[in-house]
């Protein structure tokens, strides 16, 4: 037996081991795992300790905003789940003879990225438990130390409850992609968050899977808008953890008839304008050999400001604004950034801005998301039905609604679905029922059986034929 196939085989066999009673423990037990887990990160001195790991293990965002997301999202998704039933009989329609048992799937091999390494993994970790799972975490190389430190509260919390740690393990370091690999093989069901490469790996291992895609968010700022809030929101949401989230702003498309206006509530929100000697600088420095800048992904203004040669009055913003107007690979400035850098757009009307939204999700981001500002719920409705996205939130901070928020009714997660667009097999946020087999228990009912004419009389209908003449 090589060594990859042995590390993988000894985690399959204590998780299982650890998974087979969990499986059949009831509701109050399965909660109670899920409190242990939430508590794991959402205590105040775990969650700072994570963060300030993270930041040091990754040099991506900021303590601060990582405490704030790891406690926001813990305390969301366990508001979520413990809403939720995950044991027995989760759904009976009476009308249809049909009652649904929850069944767990077993061993869910959970791959997390380097952005959230402390939150993703117990985020999964608790939908996978809540469902009477167990879960085996394969991290980010970059984010190695922060996860591991996560899965050891974890396991901690799960033994002060009486219950198996090994419900949650992680794979040794050094993390490759062979051992990530072989998880994905031999796990029961693979969900996977961060890179693409690893998305696509995982869909080939064999196992069911579950993988997220590619963020590029445009939001439209249209005419009826409230400038000032729609800026204040659009500054909060781009700068949180320095834009580390697939769900921050990295376009914003404005209507010619407040363009002006939308432009100095950004400034006055926090925005700096580059001129365009400036935003040829910023696209210079921002992108090496056509690829992101990774000493600059997600750090902090002041360094982006003196980066990219900004003039003084540069290095008091908090985020940073370019003006363009193509879309397309020729112009990089119309993807995903990963930083503090906002792409603006000015457009006619409203169908122009809801072309530049298509154009920008056809290139980057399709499936994913979008925003609107607006007075206008007929907009929000015309972008629903006419764009190719999972979701279009209205007059959000789109950080703060695109993965569950107290005032949206998206569940909370750190993995979003883009649907088959970016070649998912969700189209929705992550959460517990992906975490679930389900038995259907089939009873019999008045038989429902209508005519034929019932159903194929607007056919008959359309091609002339009368029914008498069948």
């Amino acid at each position: 037996m090589s060594s990859v196939a042995g590390i993988i085989a000894e985690l399959m066999q204590r998780a299982r081991a650890a998974q087979g009673p969990f499986g059949t423990a009831s509701q109050e037990r399965a909660d109670d795992a899920v409190r242990a887990l939430a508590w794991s990160l959402y205590d105040p001195a775990h969650a700072r300790e994570l963060a300030e790991l993270a930041v040091a293990d990754t040099g991506l965002g900021n303590v601060a905003d990582k405490i704030v997301k790891k406690q926001r999202k813990t305390f969301g998704t366990l508001r979520d789940l413990l809403r939720q039933k995950s044991v027995g009989i989760i759904e009976a329609d009476p009308a249809k003879g049909i009652v649904k048992y929850a069944k767990p799937m077993g061993v869910i091999a959970a791959v997390t990225p380097s952005t959230n390494p402390g939150a993703t993994p117990v985020n999964k970790a608790m939908m996978a438990l809540k469902a009477r799972n167990a879960v085996i975490v394969a991290p980010s190389p970059l984010g190695y130390k922060t996860t591991a430190r996560a899965v050891e509260f974890m396991r901690d919390e799960l033994r002060a409850v009486g219950l198996p740690a090994d419900l949650v393990q992680v794979i040794p370091q050094p993390v490759t992609k062979e051992l990530t690999e072989a998880l994905m093989q031999a796990a029961d069901l693979v969900v996977v968050t961060g890179s693409q490469d690893n998305v696509r790996r995982a869909m080939a291992s064999g196992t069911p899977a579950i993988g997220v895609g590619v963020g590029n968010v445009p939001v439209m700022i249209d005419a009826s808008a409230d400038l000032a809030d729609a800026a204040r929101k659009i500054c909060a949401s781009k700068i949180f953890d320095n834009a580390t989230s697939c769900s921050s702003e990295n376009a914003v498309v404005i209507v010619d008839s407040v363009y002006e206006a939308a432009i100095a509530a950004l400034k006055d929100a926090g925005g700096y304008l580059c001129s365009p000697a400036g935003k040829q600088a910023v696209q210079r420095t921002l992108w090496q050999n056509g690829k992101l800048n990774r000493h600059l992904i997600a750090k902090p203004a002041s360094l982006l400001a003196e980066a990219f040669g900004l003039p003084p009055e540069a290095s008091e913003a908090k985020f940073f604004m370019v003006e363009e107007s193509g879309v397309g690979r020729d112009f990089p400035l119309s993807g995903e950034k990963l930083s503090l850098l906002l792409t603006v757009y000015r457009v006619p009307d409203f169908q122009a801005a809801k072309a530049k939204l298509r154009a920008i999700l056809e290139f980057q981001g399709k499936g994913h998301s979008v925003g609107i500002h607006t007075r206008k719920e007929d907009h929000a409705r015309e972008l629903a039905e006419d764009l190719d996205v999972v979701r279009v939130l209205v007059n959000f901070a789109h950080t703060f609604g695109n993965g569950g928020g107290f005032d949206g009714g998206l569940p909370f997660t750190l993995s979003m679905g883009c649907g088959s667009w970016q070649k998912n097999t969700i189209s929705e946020n992550l959460s517990l029922k992906h975490f679930l087999n389900i038995t259907h228990l089939v009873t019999r009912i008045p038989e429902d059986r209508p005519s034929e004419a019932e159903l194929f009389g607007p056919h008959w209908r359309l091609i002339g034929q009368k029914e008498d003449e069948r």
